[in-house]
């Protein structure tokens, strides 16, 4: 009994045996080779993650590279140069060296690019744009010269019926040059807050022609004047307001304060009678004869590959008491005098060439009060509208200069027929 459940237990037991046999066979040849592959895992897991760790301390140098050079091409390079632009294309460089990036590593983080100074936009209006920058300071010598012509008619007497005058007609033609030089000197405080002075130097000549119609005159008159000397001088203060950058304004206050330096019109010799009974002046004057005060606002807006610019001022002239006029018929007294204030404004636009030249176009609009005669309105002041149509061309002669061209034109009948302005600003 005991044989035959022996045999019975052992039968069931022989396959079973072997194929477990098998199967830990097999388990064990196929667990033999896991070590070296998990060896192999495991280098490349480390090696990727090296990889890994490069390419983000890569991508963080390029994002600290792309953050300088939109620093420099923003507020350092524009905040160096007057009046200037942004780079003609500043995005597409930037873009260009931040894909570049990974490939200098050998320069420092934060280089700006190899391009050069940032293009100045012709200055074609009185204030310059971007301020100087700390410890920097610009000589600027100039020319300007004006002409302007005008036909004038006086009627003097009274009429009876619209077509019949008795009186004086005065048929009167003016012809006016003045050429002003000028020498302007700024120093950067701050590369927010710059400081200017400028000193004129005016040459002016009129050619008055007239003829009296209904005094048996037959031929013309010519009354010729001039004047020179120095002028008014001027001292301005200019303080960045903002940071700005290459994409948002600048705003830069501004406030000038000119002085009564030059020849001022009541002292010079006035003629009041030759010719017809108008008064003319025998020594033209170089001065306005007011102090004055002209607070003002600029905002530029750079935008690629340009940048717009405007302002907005008034001047204030502070009236002058006991005033004396010099005539050839001894002084007369004038009283007190207070001129009318002036509510300027203009704008315009730069537009860079190549990396040397620009151009730029703009307008200038001023509106000038009626003048006051000891409390009264004068009775030959009227608001006067002077509006000017501006075109500028600079080109940078070397690193430190470069020379500003501007024409202007009038569009008002009081403008002056034109203007041609020359600076070179020299940067020390």
């Amino acid at each position: 009994m005991k044989t035959r459940s022996t045999r019975h237990l052992s039968r069931p037991h022989g396959p079973l045996l072997g194929l477990l046999t098998v199967c830990c066979g097999g388990l064990a040849h196929a667990a033999d080779p896991l070590p070296a592959d998990l060896d192999v895992l495991r280098a490349q897991i480390v090696e990727q993650t090296r990889h890994l760790d490069a390419i983000k301390r890569q991508v963080a140098e390029a994002d600290a590279k792309l953050v300088e050079i939109q620093r420099v091409l923003g507020t350092e390079a524009l905040g160096a140069q007057r009046a200037t632009g942004v780079s003609p294309v500043p995005d597409a460089q930037a873009a260009a060296l931040a894909q570049a990036a990974p490939a200098a590593q050998s320069k420092p983080v934060g280089q700006a690019p190899t391009q050069g100074p940032v293009q100045q936009m012709a200055q074609i209006f009185e204030q310059p744009g971007i301020l100087t920058p700390r410890g920097k300071y610009v000589l600027e010598p100039g020319l300007q010269y004006g002409y302007s012509s005008s036909n004038r008619i006086s009627l003097v007497g009274y009429t009876i019926i619209p077509a019949l005058l008795i009186g004086l007609i005065d048929v009167r033609e003016v012809k006016r040059n003045t050429v002003t030089t000028t020498l302007t000197g700024r120093y950067g405080i701050t590369n927010r807050f710059e400081i200017e002075a400028k000193i004129p130097y005016v040459y002016r000549s009129d050619s008055v022609i007239s003829r009296p119609l209904n005094i048996g005159e037959g031929r013309d008159q010519l009354f010729s004047s001039s004047g020179k000397g120095l002028g008014d001088v001027e001292f301005t203060g200019r303080y960045q307001l903002n940071d700005g950058g290459a994409d948002s304004p600048y705003y830069i206050g501004t406030l000038r304060v000119k002085s009564r330096t030059g020849k001022d019109p009541f002292e010079v010799l006035t003629d009041t009678v030759a010719g017809t009974s108008n008064e003319l002046q025998k020594e033209l004057p170089t001065g306005s004869g007011f102090l004055t005060v002209q607070p003002g606002l600029t905002v530029l807006y750079p935008a690629d590959p340009a940048v717009f610019f405007g302002s907005v001022s008034y001047q204030y002239n502070f009236k002058r008491s006991n005033v004396t006029l010099n005539t050839t018929n001894g002084p007369v007294p004038l009283g007190e005098i207070a001129p009318g204030g002036v509510l300027g404004f203009n704008f315009g636009m730069g537009l860079a060439i190549n990396e040397r030249s620009s151009f730029s176009i703009g307008y200038d609009h001023s509106s000038v009060g009626r003048t006051k005669i000891n409390g009264t309105n004068a009775v030959n002041s009227v608001r006067t509208q002077l509006g000017t149509l501006l075109v500028g061309y600079s080109q940078r002669l070397n690193k430190s200069t470069s020379l500003n061209v501007s024409v202007g034109m009038g569009v008002t009948r009081d403008t002056p027929d034109v203007q041609l302005s020359v600076r070179l600003p020299m940067t020390f």
